[in-house]
């Protein structure tokens, strides 16, 4: 019919331009090529890590106003509520995305600190995380604890992430760009730093395209993009991804999945905040 000559017309002609021969445009299985991380097919790279690693930090939620306690030593958490931090639930969201697009093979999500970040990790796992690692900062020397809530130092978790990064060989790493808490914007750019892997922080648009992932930044001047080799740290800003909601048939599969606890003391890292908490005092009334 006229309607299939004009649609190889268009074939051949875009295949004349391209320098492809539309006979064998559609590659067959023997035509894919093995090249690093990635596959070649027609000039085409799928993309593929291995193990993309997650960091999810226990704050307090934020739609709670937070208190300063009586003495001075933190902020009131008993019976308040406590959540994922908002910045690495959006990191845990693109690393299933591009695990769903068939782009990794397995989502392991990491918390440091103490035994109630267990609840947080089981989020997680809900949400969708192959197995989850606490880092546990319980019975810990407390000279090294920047809060008594079971933080350390954000270098120290650094050192952390970057001990588990090499044990399971992650091909990237998706951290929250700061947590709620300390505001501090540290972590992903240390990690980057004493792992010698390049980063890219304040994602609001990523893509892995074969061996190299392309980021769009959110700086002061607008948007800015570049092109990291993996494996590599990025940083997620809130505008990356909206995260899915939990259901409860979710949260029931999440307590089969695996979540390993390990002492702090167990990776032998070097500890020792270059920063330590003093004392806290609430805002002036306005």
């Amino acid at each position: 019919s006229a309607t299939i000559r004009i649609f190889l017309s268009i074939i051949f002609s875009y295949s004349a331009i391209r320098g492809v021969n539309p006979c064998t445009a559609i590659p067959s299985l023997g035509q894919y090529q093995a090249a690093g991380g990635s596959r070649i097919v027609q000039g085409i790279r799928e993309s593929h890590v291995d193990k993309i690693i997650v960091g999810l930090k226990r704050v307090v939620d934020y739609n709670v106003r937070v208190q300063v306690k009586s003495d001075g030593t933190g902020v009131e958490t008993e019976g308040v509520k406590m959540s994922i931090n908002p910045f690495d639930e959006v990191a845990l969201e693109e690393a299933l995305r591009i695990k769903e697009r068939g782009e990794a093979e397995e989502v392991i999500a990491v918390s440091v600190g103490s035994a109630e970040s267990q609840q947080q990790l089981r989020t997680g796992l809900a949400m969708g995380a192959d197995r989850a690692i606490l880092v546990t900062t319980d019975g810990a020397d407390r000279a090294i604890l920047v809060t008594t809530d079971g933080d350390i130092d954000p270098l120290s978790v650094a050192r952390v992430f970057k001990a588990l990064a090499e044990k399971e060989d992650a091909g990237l790493v998706l951290l929250g760009k700061q947590a709620i808490d300390g505001d501090n914007n540290q972590i992903p750019q240390m990690l980057g730093a004493i792992w010698g892997r390049p980063q890219a922080t304040f994602a609001s648009v990523l893509e892995l395209d074969g061996d190299t992932a392309r980021v769009t930044r959110e700086v002061d001047a607008g948007l800015e993009t570049i092109e990291v080799d993996l494996p590599a740290v990025i940083s997620t800003d809130l505008r990356l991804n909206e995260p899915r909601y939990v259901k409860l048939p979710d949260i029931m599969k999440a307590k089969k999945k695996p979540l390993d606890e390990v002492p702090l003391a167990d990776l032998d890292i070097e500890l020792g905040p270059a920063v330590k908490e003093l004392s806290f005092v609430p805002p002036e009334g306005r």
